[in-house]
């Protein structure tokens, strides 16, 4: 018998994998793990899959293309590749402490790549992770790395960081003026619902898609609370003036983003800051792509997403946006 290891592009809507799962069964293939990714493109299914004698790679690949399997990659695989990935990243770690060395082998072992080296300044790789200011680890591989494992090598190398994430203590305005921001607290509801009231219904109207005056118990149960994402409050004084969300869904490493920002301190440079922040916390967090749904004319909003590399999807009167988070620190090319 022979093993594969095959990736492909799939449209996301039902019935898709299963054709791909008939394509490989009538090539004899036995499909032994499965794993979703996600990458700029959107959706990233790869197999190891188990033929008979003489069944070819080659093989295996026009019979998913013929299937609807786009960027159709197959390479051979071996019984290591077999384990799964929450396993292989926990087998790893163990050793991060011990190993600092050969953190480029780690990575490699990390994400099955065929190569890894230190890299000096201005040297590419199919993926650069960035480990300091002036230190990288470039890994190349047949198969394209996605987003998702950008953001796995990304979050592994910050096991080695004594600090690694951003500090989130204060957020800067345009003329220079920083604010303090810290996680939303449930005390905090009299000075959040005081806000909303502050704020214009097309300020509101904005952020929720309807002038919503108050928070429902559901919506502040759920901004407080970490299994739904993280809150930040911005304060000028005593006096709440924006917030920022970062929400996860239900796909494994994306999150949805908002802001709220009181009129009166919109303009200043305030939102450009927490979007910016919530990148960055983003990509903190492992998180391989960031979502926000806007009203078509929140003209503001989009220009802010757009500085960081988002695309839009246009459906009447809501957009769709998108970001993929890894490509600014650990670049898949």
């Amino acid at each position: 018998m022979s093993l594969w290891r095959i990736r492909t592009e799939v449209d996301d809507r039902p019935g898709r994998l299963a054709a791909l799962s008939r394509a490989l069964a009538d090539v004899g293939g036995n499909i032994l793990t499965l794993t979703v990714q996600v990458d700029a493109a959107g959706v990233v299914d790869e197999f190891i899959v188990e033929t008979p004698p003489g069944v070819s790679g080659e093989a295996v690949g026009t019979a998913l293309r013929i299937a609807g399997g786009r960027g159709v990659v197959t390479v051979p695989a071996t019984r290591r590749d077999l384990v799964d990935e929450p396993t292989r990243a926990l087998l790893l770690a163990g050793r991060v402490g011990a190993e600092q060395r050969n953190l480029p082998d780690l990575l490699m072992e990390l994400l099955r790549a065929d190569a890894a080296r230190w890299l000096a300044d201005g040297e590419e790789a199919d993926l650069v992770v960035p480990i300091g200011p002036a230190r990288h680890v470039g890994l190349t591989r047949r198969l394209p790395f996605t987003l998702t494992e950008a953001a796995r090598a990304e979050a592994f190398v910050r096991l080695l960081l004594l600090d690694g994430t951003a500090s989130r203590e204060t957020v800067s305005l345009g003329d220079g003026t920083r604010l303090p921001v810290r996680p939303l607290h449930p005390d905090d509801l009299t000075e959040v619902q005081a806000l909303h009231r502050r704020c214009t219904a097309e300020t509101r109207r904005a952020r929720y898609f309807v002038a919503r005056r108050q928070l429902t118990g559901h919506m502040w149960k759920a901004f407080c609370d970490p299994g739904w994402g993280v809150t930040y409050l911005v304060q000028a004084g005593q006096r709440a003036v924006a917030l920022a969300h970062l929400a996860y869904t239900p796909e494994p490493g994306v999150a949805e983003l908002a802001v709220l920002v009181e009129d009166g301190w919109q303009e200043r440079g305030l939102g450009r800051s927490l979007v910016a922040m919530l990148v960055a916390d983003a990509r903190d967090r492992g998180l391989a792509e960031l979502r926000a749904s806007l009203l078509a004319d929140n003209v503001r909003m989009r220009r802010l997403l757009v500085a960081h590399g988002a695309t839009f999807a246009y459906g009447g009167s809501v957009v769709e946006a998108r970001m993929g988070l890894a490509r600014g620190r650990a670049a898949a090319r």
